[in-house]
């Protein structure tokens, strides 16, 4: 191997522990425990090492978020063949599993564009996977739509049960009424001009 590959292969793994590391921390202790003089005392490298990677603690979470979002898109594009129920499932499934990093993907603030010509492609294979299972059923609607509000309700049932703004005990039934709506689409409720789902998706 040559010094230039070592010497980026070794920059690569030195890149992916910071991010693994604020990634434990964030689960364990949430973001604001997260900072770079913390970091660098976990991973015992000077905090100049640290922003020779990351500009700071907003880099390294844009970076855990687009992580997340590749393992989101995995995720949810596993449970498409099981059609609106097992997605439905699987997106509440990594949000529990994972809330921190969901949080740095889906609550706290980014400057990672979402629904825009530079979307990163981890973003639209997420919602790629949202779109495909929410087609068969569409009845006539646009599919991206659907995704939209799909995607919006899961994450109205994370965010609202988390805060504890709902009586605890009927996670199942509101999962179930979602699941039902999505799954058996009114074929009254129409968009009088669809559009493409490509132009939507991006």
């Amino acid at each position: 191997m040559s010094q230039r590959l070592r010497r980026e292969r070794d920059l690569a793994e030195r890149e992916q522990r910071i991010i693994a590391t604020a990634r434990e921390l964030a689960e364990a202790e949430g973001w604001d425990a997260v900072t770079t003089r913390r970091l660098a005392a976990l991973i015992e490298y000077s905090q100049p090492v640290l922003y020779s990677h990351f500009s700071g603690k907003d880099a390294i979470m844009r970076a855990a978020a687009l992580e997340g979002f590749a393992e989101f898109a995995a995720q949810i594009s596993a449970a498409v063949d099981g059609g609106v129920r097992a997605v439905a499932e699987a997106y509440l499934a990594f949000a529990d599993d994972k809330p921190a990093l969901y949080d740095a993907m889906f609550t706290l603030g980014t400057d990672l564009p979402f629904g825009s010509d530079d979307t990163p492609q981890a973003l639209r294979d997420g919602f790629d996977a949202l779109v495909a299972v929410l087609t068969p059923v569409a009845d006539g609607q646009n599919p991206a739509i659907l995704a939209e509000v799909f995607w919006g309700a899961l994450h109205g049932l994370v965010t609202l049960d988390r805060g504890g703004r709902q009586p605890a005990g009927y996670r199942a039934e509101r999962l179930a009424v979602l699941v039902a709506r999505f799954d058996r689409m009114p074929a009254q409720v129409r968009e009088s001009r669809p559009g493409t789902v490509d132009k939507l998706a991006e």
